[in-house]
């Protein structure tokens, strides 16, 4: 018969586990505290007080105008991608198909039908030869754009790539024709082989459905940013799978995510109608762009190929320009009639592509 010391050591046994990780919980946040205030000792200084220091100047009115209204679809247009031409860009919408169009000319050049009618996720591959798509039938699938005499150009070449165990949400080329990156409502990013269809590596670390996805520019194309519903931004190796480095701030879901054109800081914009701006160097948020009278959630951000303005694109069916330094909104952009969804600066940064739940994409220069 067991005495009873043996008891007790035999019952705190068992409670050890919960107190060990209740303890270690508590030393995470005691830690989080002593490093955001270890942050705080070294702001001495907000962006836009920099701006004032440095005399930057001020924006002056732009003259952004609608050049072209890209019309075909039949529903809610949900996402759209550039071409690397500058010319070619891809638009995919909640009437099942994928449109690839010359927004010079506004002709539809390719119209692709998919079985799954919301399609959330479409991007143009680097070498201009393919497009893929994503959406609710939780695939990711790649359509070949070069036409041969024995196979033309048809929804029936489509190759599925890979399956997520929830929603497409987004998808990009990370710099190859040969793989794809998709982000998903299942709280992963994946590495795909498109050829094989194998999974070449998972990033596991949100809590809730990733929304967006985007590559670092420039020389380091190992790195990509994530945002999430778990309100965090998230840096990810994709030769190791683990992520780098974390940004918190949003209130509310992240939907989109835009790397900087110089690589060391990314934006992104939320439903809590803010957009933010994280330093990689600095670990930590540096500019956040609202004003009171902004009450609708950010769907879309992208940078001008100078870095110096952010475009956002609003549920009140408006695009806002702001001056990333000074932290002001130089203009609103009127021209939808519905949310917009997708907003995408062309490679060469002399167009902006909207697309809308009004079932238009248009083109501002």
């Amino acid at each position: 018969m067991a005495t009873g010391g043996e008891m007790g050591a035999v019952g705190g046994a068992e409670d050890t586990p919960l107190d060990t990780v209740q303890g270690l919980q508590h030393e995470i946040e005691l830690l989080k505290s002593k490093i955001s205030q270890e942050r705080e000792k070294l702001r001495d200084k907000s962006l836009p007080q920099v701006a004032e220091l440095a005399n930057v100047m001020s924006i002056e009115h732009l003259n952004i105008k609608i050049r072209r209204s890209l019309k075909g679809h039949n529903a809610k247009v949900l996402c759209l991608d550039w071409s690397a031409d500058k010319r070619h860009l891809v638009s995919s919408s909640q009437d099942g198909k994928i449109i690839v169009w010359d927004a010079f000319t506004t002709n539809k050049e390719h119209a692709l039908s998919l079985p799954t009618t919301w399609v959330m996720a479409c991007a143009y591959a680097p070498g201009g030869q393919a497009v893929a798509c994503g959406g609710l039938d939780n695939r990711v699938t790649v359509f070949p754009l070069t036409e041969t005499e024995e196979a033309p150009i048809s929804s029936s070449r489509k190759k599925v790539v890979g399956t997520h165990t929830s929603y497409t949400s987004c998808c990009l080329f990370p710099g190859s024709d040969n793989q794809i990156l998709t982000g998903s409502g299942d709280a992963t990013v994946a590495l795909w082989d498109i050829e094989s269809g194998a999974v070449l590596q998972t990033f596991h670390g949100h809590s809730s459905d990733v929304m967006a996805i985007d590559l670092a520019p420039g020389p380091n194309l190992n790195l990509f940013a994530s945002g999430a519903c778990d309100n965090t931004a998230y840096l990810w190796d994709m030769r190791t799978g683990n992520y780098v480095q974390y940004f918190e701030g949003h209130s509310s879901d992240i939907n989109s995510v835009k790397f900087h054109p110089s690589g060391d800081a990314i934006a992104t914009g939320s439903d809590d109608a803010t957009c933010r701006l994280f330093d990689l160097r600095a670990d930590r948020e540096v500019a956040v762009y609202s004003k009171e009278a902004i009450l609708f959630g950010v769907n879309a951000v992208d940078f001008s190929v100078s870095g110096r303005l952010l475009f956002a694109g609003y549920n009140d069916y408006t695009v806002n320009l702001w001056d990333t330094l000074k932290c002001e909104r130089i203009t609103v952009l009127y021209g939808h009639e519905n949310r917009v969804t997708s907003l995408k600066v062309s490679p060469d940064g002399t167009a902006i592509g909207t697309s809308s739940w009004d079932a238009t994409i248009r083109i501002w220069a």
